[in-house]
């Protein structure tokens, strides 16, 4: 039988922390999801002046890294070469914001950012989940 890493509320609660004192410092406001590796939301922040689309987009962006296992801007980045039949893929939001967590290899869980411009909504969940 094998063991894993998974993610612990302690750890949510740290990459939360994190991630909402890198987006305070640059005076962005966005939503952070936390899922686990099959793309289940585990913890959750909106910060005040976050939209209702933020949320959903967070929460969409992290289950897209849980699920592929990679980068959502990986996935943007395939469709910007012109590989448009990927837009097809269930479960799969070709939008940067969104990063696995990996411990020795494996997924253990993702974040999603929404809020700011992408490359910044990525900076956010880098940030967060570098507290681990």
């Amino acid at each position: 039988m094998k063991t894993r890493a998974v993610l612990t509320q302690e750890d949510c609660m740290k990459v939360i922390a994190a991630a909402e004192a890198e987006a305070r410092g640059n005076n962005w406001v966005v939503a952070i999801a936390i899922l686990d590796d099959g793309g289940h939301l585990l913890h959750f922040s909106r910060m005040d002046g976050a939209t209702p689309a933020n949320a959903a987009i967070a929460i969409e962006k992290g289950r897209t890294a849980a699920i592929s296992r990679r980068a959502t801007k990986h996935w943007e980045d395939r469709i910007a070469a012109g590989r448009t039949a990927l837009m097809k893929m269930p479960g799969i939001l070709p939008v940067q914001g969104g990063l696995p967590i990996m411990v020795d290899g494996h997924c253990i869980g993702a974040v999603g950012v929404s809020g700011v411009q992408s490359h910044e909504d990525e900076r956010i969940a880098q940030v967060g989940i570098s507290t681990l």
